[in-house]
């Protein structure tokens, strides 16, 4: 069934909506229609000039790597200043009230892929916020969740691990479609900001990505495909250690691996635990960029098999132990800042504690620490369910 997105919905009552207001765009290369024309295209198109449009980390276009500053410039391709989210500091993150003072509207556009650790929804969620000060109209163009709206995993990040990759109370897979986080968020962190979110329509909860038959546009520099996407909210934990993450490769996220891994040793531990859904590929690679650049490594290709049986975090926290098991050694956790924070390990801000260092740091095993984190899965399964827009 072809599922209708929210920017569909909204392009076919464009003027209705726009015509006459000072509004501002928040998108980018992902916000697009049906056909794979950019928002911010079919608008001009029409007519419909934005006075600015916000962009977020990597930029209009996706071509700034990661942690990477974004700067306020006027955009080539639309010829409208751009106003970025993203820069060297926390502040940077926050648009300032000169920023608002003369939109009465904003349009929000632009692809989440499910995972706390994806920095577009707070970017998304720090706007909103500020709009409600005074008091301007937001209007959300719903995506899909691409891993769908069913499975929630990973606890729920504790308040002294907030940071840009979880700046509120969320697991790592909230199994919520933008407009719905943001819904919830308005809700449980109060601030009435006047929200509307123009919906999906024949988007069921059940549905992956690849059931929408819509275009996959990568949202980000280093997230190619909806593969990607499906073992990213397990991969992802390699930031905060010094084992790539796949950057620099073809495949990033999928790809694993360190010079110190012996890929034949490390794919045999892990495909011995028979986890739900995936096969490790032993291999060799070189990123041509970011950790190892130009280095041979060993590790591993992470097949999914079984994209429904999957358990993509826990997955990676199986993944991340191993190999501290394997070359205690050589395996070390990241220590430089990461994303504005320099007191907290990355590793801690990405699982949202200190829980899961601690335990295999002391060698233990990990189901005490997945018992706890199912309740407060199921926990937010029911508080967040209160602001589903598709049941």
């Amino acid at each position: 069934m072809q599922v209708a997105f929210g920017i569909d919905i909204f392009l076919e009552n464009a003027e209705r909506y726009l015509k006459g207001k000072n509004f501002a765009l928040f998108v980018n290369q992902s916000s697009v229609s049906r056909e794979g024309k950019y928002l911010f295209e079919v608008l001009l198109q029409k007519g419909l000039i934005p006075k600015k449009i916000f962009v977020p980390e990597h930029g209009l276009f996706g071509t700034e790597q990661d942690q990477i500053t974004i700067e306020d410039a006027v955009d080539t391709f639309t010829k409208i200043k751009t106003k970025s989210l993203y820069g060297q500091t926390l502040a940077e993150l926050y648009p300032k009230d000169e920023d608002l003072v003369d939109i009465d509207t904003l349009v929000i556009d632009i692809q989440d892929i499910g995972v706390r650790y994806y920095t577009y929804a707070y970017t998304a969620a720090f706007l909103v916020r500020a709009t409600s000060k005074f008091r301007i109209r937001v209007l959300v163009c719903d995506r899909p969740n691409p891993l769908g709206g069913i499975v929630v995993e990973g606890g729920v990040v504790t308040p002294s691990c907030f940071s840009f990759v979880g700046a509120y109370p969320l697991p790592v897979r909230h199994a919520l479609t933008l407009g719905e986080l943001l819904r919830y968020l308005n809700v449980c962190e109060k601030w009435n900001a006047n929200l509307e979110v123009i919906t999906l329509k024949n988007w069921q909860r059940k549905m992956l990505y690849n059931d929408t038959h819509g275009l996959w546009v990568q949202p980000s520099p280093n997230m190619p495909t909806f593969e990607t996407n499906t073992v990213y909210a397990g991969t992802c934990l390699f930031e905060g250690t010094n084992v790539s993450e796949g950057r620099g490769t073809t495949r990033p996220f999928e790809i694993i691996g360190a010079p110190f891994i012996d890929p034949q040793a490390y794919a045999q531990v892990l495909n011995a635990l028979k986890l739900p859904g995936v096969y490790f590929r032993p291999l060799f690679f070189k990123p041509t960029f970011h950790k190892f650049k130009d280095e041979v490594c060993g590790g591993v290709f992470v097949h999914v098999t079984d994209v429904l049986r999957f358990e993509s975090f826990y997955t990676g926290l199986e993944m991340v132990r191993v190999v501290q098991s394997l070359w205690p050694k050589e395996f070390l956790w990241r220590q430089e800042p990461y994303e504005y924070v320099t007191d907290i390990l990355a590793i801690d801000l990405l699982t949202g504690s200190d829980k899961f260092r601690l335990a295999i740091e002391k060698g233990g095993v990990l189901e005490k620490y997945r018992e706890e984190y199912q309740k407060e899965e199921r926990l937010f399964k029911e508080k967040s369910s209160s602001q589903w827009l598709y049941k």
